[in-house]
């Protein structure tokens, strides 16, 4: 199992576990984070903005120039934001921190 520490924006803290190979953002979901995720993880959206702890950022593969076009649409983004429909875990990932932006940006609203 893969445990994954989540920052809610009230600054709260929620642990999740999860088999290698799932996607971050189903995690997030499952955990109750505010994720919307509205593409379903196609990578056609920002809404599953996340921005990942530095400490765990250069862990991750390199994000691809789609999902760099994609974060420029999210709302606060920063140095280690990523979208969590492209970050699989594995084992390697066991304890990833990750906090949930402040602000998102609901895609089917504008």
């Amino acid at each position: 199992m893969v445990d994954v520490m989540f920052v809610a924006v009230d600054g709260s803290r929620v642990s999740a576990r999860a088999e290698p190979g799932s996607r971050l953002l189903e995690v997030a979901q499952n955990a109750g984070m505010p994720l919307e995720g509205t593409c379903e993880g196609q990578m056609a959206c920002s809404t599953c903005h996340v921005i990942v702890s530095p400490d765990w950022f250069g862990k991750l593969p390199p994000a691809s120039e789609e999902e760099e076009d994609m974060l420029d649409l999210a709302a606060g983004v920063t140095r280690t934001s990523r979208l969590s429909c492209q970050i699989q875990l594995t084992e390697a990932l066991d304890g990833l921190a990750v906090r949930i932006p402040g602000v998102v940006r609901d895609m089917q609203i504008g």
